[in-house]
C-alpha cells in the first residue's frame, strides 16, 4: 500500500520513481531559477528580458510535447 503511494502517480506518466524525482526536481530547479531572473529582471529590465519566457517555452516542451506517454489501450464502449 505505501510502495503504491510512491509509485502511482510516476506510473501513470511513464516513469519510474526514480525518473520522476529527477525531472520533477530538474523542473523546480528551472522553475526556481526562472523566477529569480523574472524578479532580477523587474528591478533592471535590461537583464534577463528573454530568461523567463524561455524557462517557460522549454519546460512546457519537455512536459508537453516532447514527453513520451506511456500507450494506452483506448475504452472499450460499452454495448
Amino acid at each position: 500500500m505505501l510502495k503504491r503511494t510512491f509509485t502511482d502517480h510516476p506510473a501513470s506518466v511513464g516513469e519510474t520513481y526514480a525518473e520522476h524525482l529527477a525531472m520533477a526536481s530538474g523542473f523546480g530547479v528551472a522553475m526556481i531559477l526562472g523566477g529569480l531572473a523574472c524578479l532580477v529582471h523587474g528591478l533592471l529590465p535590461f537583464l534577463f528580458v528573454k530568461t523567463g519566457s524561455r524557462t517557460i517555452d522549454r519546460l512546457h516542451h519537455r512536459m508537453f510535447t516532447h514527453r513520451v506517454r506511456p500507450h494506452r489501450a483506448p475504452p472499450v464502449a460499452a454495448e
